[in-house]
């Protein structure tokens, strides 16, 4: 008994011996979570850092849920901040802009403000399903997100909303929205909101800073494997970035 034992425990200290050694901290996704302000009902709106600045790679802020009953585009930002870290491609995600609109399924703020009417440019007094609010960056929500951007200064801005499905390709850098409409698979269109467009975030950013933004719409329904797997990569794949544990010289070769 005693002789079997000890070849036991000499068994067991060589397996002990050679065992791999545990793998190191997984390297974190989110960089930072940034609460950039909060909204009329006092929620947060939550930016979350998903990859880091560097030479040549563009800085780029993606927001969802502008209007809370387009939320199935945030299901794309959410998957960003749960999956593998981001390389080349300093990244910036809002999936909840309007946080009191997504809780009650409408698409105003608590206001019963569109905050697609509310930015400070070419702002005009509108009512019914384009109120406006009391005046230009009268909502919480809107100064919060005028005040990142201009802390960020990204060099493009996709917008995701619902249900008009298409990119919209009347605007400043028209080469990147062709190229988000092929890559993302939608429709390139133009949104021109039946003549001029009051007070839209992307309207303003354009006019104001040197990069660029536009409107990415979805169906009124898109399926949860689109925005869950595929559409994150797409995404991702405008910028010519990828996620993974991945060095440089193991990236993909994609176009």
């Amino acid at each position: 008994m005693t002789r079997r034992l000890g070849t036991l425990l000499a068994s067991l200290a060589l397996v002990v011996a050679f065992a791999p050694a545990p793998p190191a901290a997984a390297e974190p996704t989110v960089i930072d979570k940034v609460v950039i302000g909060r909204s009329v009902q006092d929620r947060p709106i939550v930016a979350y850092h998903l990859g880091k600045p560097g030479r040549k790679v563009p800085t780029v802020v993606l927001i969802a849920t502008m209007h809370g009953n387009e939320a199935a585009p945030r299901q794309i930002l959410q998957a960003l901040v749960k999956g593998e870290p981001v390389r080349r491609l300093d990244l910036w995600v809002v999936p909840t802009y309007n946080p009191d609109g997504l809780a009650a399924g409408t698409r105003k703020n608590a206001r019963g403000v569109d905050l697609n009417r509310n930015y400070p440019y070419r702002w005009a007094d509108l009512d019914g399903g384009y109120e406006s609010g009391r005046g230009p960056a009268s909502e919480p929500e809107t100064k919060a997100m005028m005040g990142f951007l201009r802390d960020v200064r990204p060099d493009h801005i996709l917008s995701f909303h619902q249900p008009l499905y298409g990119v919209d390709t009347d605007t400043k850098n028209k080469p990147l929205a062709r190229r988000v409409a092929q890559v993302l698979r939608l429709p390139a269109k133009t949104f021109d909101c039946g003549g001029v467009c009051h007070g839209t975030m992307t309207g303003w950013y354009n006019d104001r800073f040197r990069g660029n933004a536009l409107t990415v719409e979805y169906g009124a329904r898109p399926s949860k494997r689109q925005m869950t797997r595929v559409a994150p990569e797409q995404v991702l794949r405008v910028f010519r970035a990828w996620r993974g544990y991945r060095t440089v010289e193991e990236r993909p070769n994609r176009g």
